[in-house]
């Protein structure tokens, strides 16, 4: 289904790099309880998704369940998948051992313009990409002339897990992102607007660095104790546990991936609502917050303006 112009939020028009270009699309938690922990961030302010099934569709157009159902929290630039597996499916298997690891974070998702292209790029970088997957799961779009069903649309590029340890580091070419950041989505009443990066554990951060610098195509940086690599929106930030334990208040064994950090407009105001819930609020920086969430999430954030997130790791 095509919609109207009118009908596509301004963010949904932006999420979709260009070509040649990178960006942080999205991070995942995996979660047992889907709802008590999408209660979790309704309570800190957040508007979440309805609730939907993961299918995949293979080269002959058939469908089959992907074993995994989420809620998201769709923000101006990315989005937070909030995902719990459900059917048996090798899947939902992969998604359960590495809850077995540690709670919290365990997608990383690069927005790319060809998920194709980057399965070519991965081959020849030996990283031995996995099969291209075509995810699709059905929504209600709101238009000009009323609720319609249709489907949110994406490409899936993952590698075996050995390839990238910290998590499942992938790439997702987003098809139909009017589907997804619909203006009703978009309704906060915490003033975070964007993801932007994500913090990965790692025993050696300067080897993982050039690593993920391969995977991405990104120049990795030396920015005070971490590594960092530049995408055209959001960073990747990589270091040591002790560092990350350092920034966030704690942090997962190595490889691992720690948290993530959000852009707000108020950072104070966002903080007291966490300490509300019992979360104890750490602040490393000048307009620059850390916490560990509930373990209903798992995993951490450091949460700032965007110019204290931008500079903090130079100084």
């Amino acid at each position: 289904m095509t919609h109207t112009a009118a009908a596509i939020s301004q963010p949904a028009q932006r999420q979709r790099p260009a070509p040649g270009e990178l960006v942080i699309d999205h991070v995942a938690h995996f979660v047992e309880d889907l709802d008590a922990a999408v209660g979790v961030l309704g309570a800190l302010g957040f508007v979440a998704t309805p609730r939907s099934d993961q299918a995949t569709r293979d080269a002959d157009g058939n469908e089959a369940p992907a074993g995994q159902s989420n809620r998201c929290v769709m923000l101006d630039a990315g989005y937070i998948e909030i995902l719990t597996p459900t059917v048996d499916t090798p899947t939902s298997r992969r998604t359960r051992a590495q809850m077995a690891r540690y709670a919290g974070v365990h997608i990383l998702a690069f927005g790319t313009p060809s998920a194709a292209e980057d399965h070519a790029r991965l081959a020849r970088h030996g990283f031995e990409p996995l099969p291209l997957v075509d995810l699709r799961r059905a929504v209600e779009v709101e238009t000009p002339a009323g609720a319609v069903q249709d489907l949110a649309r994406f490409a899936v590029q993952r590698v075996p897990p050995e390839r990238m340890p910290e998590g499942r580091v992938q790439f997702c070419e987003q098809h139909t992102p009017e589907c997804l950041w619909q203006a009703r989505y978009l309704r906060h009443s915490n003033g975070v607007r964007a993801l932007a990066a994500v913090i990965v554990c790692a025993e050696d951060p300067a080897d993982a660095g050039a690593r993920f610098a391969r995977f991405a195509g990104v120049l990795p940086m030396r920015e005070n104790r971490f590594v960092q690599l530049h995408t055209a929106r959001g960073s990747v930030l990589i270091g040591s546990r002790n560092d990350c334990e350092t920034l966030l208040g704690a942090a997962p064994p190595a490889p691992a991936l720690a948290g993530y950090a959000l852009a707000c407009d108020d950072p104070d105001a966002f903080a007291r609502r966490l300490e509300t819930l019992g979360c104890a609020v750490r602040r490393p920086a000048e307009q620059l917050c850390s916490c560990v969430l509930p373990r209903t999430l798992g995993g951490a954030w450091l949460f700032g303006s965007g110019t204290a997130l931008a500079t903090w790791a130079r100084a």
